[in-house]
């Protein structure tokens, strides 16, 4: 049976949706059959962040009974499956998201992981997805605010029998006032599983004429990398993760100076 995983945070804007997307890819490249749900009933975008927004059945329709879940289970990037939710405000209103545990059950048996991307907040529907896992894993800036807030997601989690298995701290710039990452595991009571620095890459993969997640576009920068240690500790692989070659740019300005200097001189003294 695959491990069902809910990606919570006490508050939006924390980059949970970009660590799910990008925490499948990852784990789905490294030969383990994936599938990442768009849980956040209400708020879907994750279908927006691997461009795959044009799904005609959705989460909504499988919710309402209108669809099987195998309709809903689409080819994603690196052989990544994914189940998106629906952006219709009149079917979000008539859904009983409580039907979700029986439909995540239903295809446990056919993957490792299935990731579960939650709502932010403590919602009906975030309960609804935290009660259908089996695993939680927060995500968190490093500021006291957005660590109270976790906190409150893991009490949640452990209440509705969910266990809390690790934290993810994204946006790490490494600046003055920032929780330091043994402070967090001492707080939170849990293994940091990756500390993402604030990369501008990431920001740069929603602004491409074609939006393609940082796993598939630049896998070698440093975010890309933490997500990839952070996939490692969480299946139990020893991943080997493709670091970025140092001084790339270095050697290239060495070649190009040492074939300036290899040039033959012009035969100038030949004019008169």
């Amino acid at each position: 049976m695959g491990r069902v995983i809910a990606l919570v945070s006490g508050k939006g804007g924390v980059g949970k949706t970009t660590i799910t997307a990008n925490l499948g890819i990852a784990l789905s490249k490294h030969g383990l059959n994936v599938c990442v749900i768009d849980a956040d009933i209400a708020m879907a975008n994750l279908s927006l962040l691997l461009n795959m927004q044009n799904s005609p059945i959705t989460m909504h329709d499988v919710l309402l009974g209108e669809a099987n879940i195998q309709d809903a289970i689409y080819d994603g990037p690196a052989g990544l499956k994914f189940v998106p939710s629906g952006l219709s405000l009149e079917s979000y209103r008539r859904i009983d998201s409580e039907r979700l545990q029986g439909i995540i059950d239903s295809i446990k048996g056919q993957f490792d992981f299935i990731l579960l991307d939650c709502a932010a907040g403590i919602e009906k529907n975030v309960l609804a997805a935290i009660a259908a896992s089996d695993e939680v894993l927060l995500i968190t800036m490093p500021t006291s605010p957005s660590i109270a807030d976790v906190l409150k997601a893991k009490i949640t989690a452990q209440r509705l029998g969910s266990k809390a298995i690790g934290v993810i701290i994204n946006f790490v710039r490494d600046e003055k006032g920032e929780i330091k990452k043994d402070d967090v595991m001492k707080m939170l009571e849990l293994p940091v599983l990756a500390s993402v620095p604030f990369d501008d890459e990431v920001r740069r993969s929603f602004m491409q004429e074609s939006v393609m997640p940082i796993m598939v576009r630049k896998p070698t920068t440093p975010a890309a990398i933490a997500i990839q240690k952070a996939a490692a500790k969480l299946s139990g692989l020893s991943v080997q993760v493709e670091e970025p070659k140092k001084g790339n740019s270095v050697s290239r300005f060495l070649n190009r100076l040492f074939s300036i200097f290899k040039r033959k001189p012009k035969n100038s003294g030949d004019k008169k």
